[in-house]
């Protein structure tokens, strides 16, 4: 009898404390957040990122052409592509080619990309040129879209500082760095950055993008499960704007080691 109220009462006490998220992180901690610059030897710019367990490598091409609603224009282009590999999750996911063209998430994520990179990029002094992003997912759990951001911005800057160097351009076109992340609730807990497990159970998710002076470029949020008040939102904002002020010191100081040109960026 001693044993079972034993039993009893730690399960009760277990179930009063909050459960362990991954990396033993506080509800307003990111994960673990790592950038690898240069990470293919052929792209104008590239960068592999690791948040947790989710990896993904963005590279940039650069195109001496734009599409054909922009020719004689003078202007030029950003746009981006996504996609996972098969093996990115724990079953196998076929290959979009199979079918023929992008999934709907696909195609929905890589739009995001590409418009939230063109609004930080003085596309005029481009000339009439077309920059490129892929963005692969080489592993996923949870906030691929915000990691594929976060590697597209460093890898944007990359094949930019590429072509001041090569005289293409007379000055940065890159006007900020950009930052991405996931916040929700699960449980009624305000949550930073979810993995996989905490997003399938969130109560609201959340993705946030801003660039490196706090202006929101995009915010995409969904009550899964049950409405949620502007108060709720507010303070999802709010704990988005820190994770991404952390996100976006990292990306500063990975690239003034290529470039002092980057120590300009995130000041607010």
């Amino acid at each position: 009898m001693a044993l079972a109220a034993q039993t009893l009462e730690h399960e009760a006490r277990r179930r009063n404390e909050p459960d362990m998220r991954s990396n033993n992180r506080t509800a307003a901690e990111l994960r673990p957040i790592r950038f690898q610059l240069d990470y293919l030897d052929f792209a104008d710019g590239s960068a592999l990122v690791e948040c947790g367990k989710t990896r993904v490598v963005a590279a940039a091409t650069i195109e001496d052409k734009v599409p054909p609603f922009l020719r004689g224009s003078g202007g030029g282009w950003v746009t981006a592509e996504y996609a996972m590999l098969p093996r990115s999750t724990e079953k196998r996911t076929q290959r979009e080619r199979q079918q023929g063209y992008p999934s709907g998430r696909s195609q929905e994520i890589q739009r995001l990309i590409g418009r939230t990179l063109r609004a930080v990029t003085d596309l005029r002094s481009l000339g009439e040129r077309q920059i490129i992003v892929d963005c692969d997912v080489i592993q996923a759990d949870g906030g691929t879209r915000v990691a594929s951001i976060n590697a597209a911005c460093v890898a944007l800057a990359l094949a930019l500082k590429k072509m001041m160097d090569r005289k293409i351009v007379d000055q940065m076109p890159l006007r900020h760095l950009v930052g991405a992340i996931s916040v929700g609730m699960v449980r009624e807990e305000l949550l930073l950055d979810l993995d996989y497990d905490e997003d399938s159970t969130a109560d609201v998710d959340m993705n946030v993008v801003q660039t490196d002076r706090g202006q929101l470029l995009e915010v995409q949020a969904t009550a899964e499960r049950s409405p949620f008040s502007r108060h709720q939102l507010t303070e999802l904002l709010k704990l988005a704007d820190q994770g991404i002020r952390e996100i976006v010191q990292i990306q500063k100081d990975i690239l003034k080691r290529k470039s002092l040109l980057f120590m300009a960026y995130g000041e607010r």
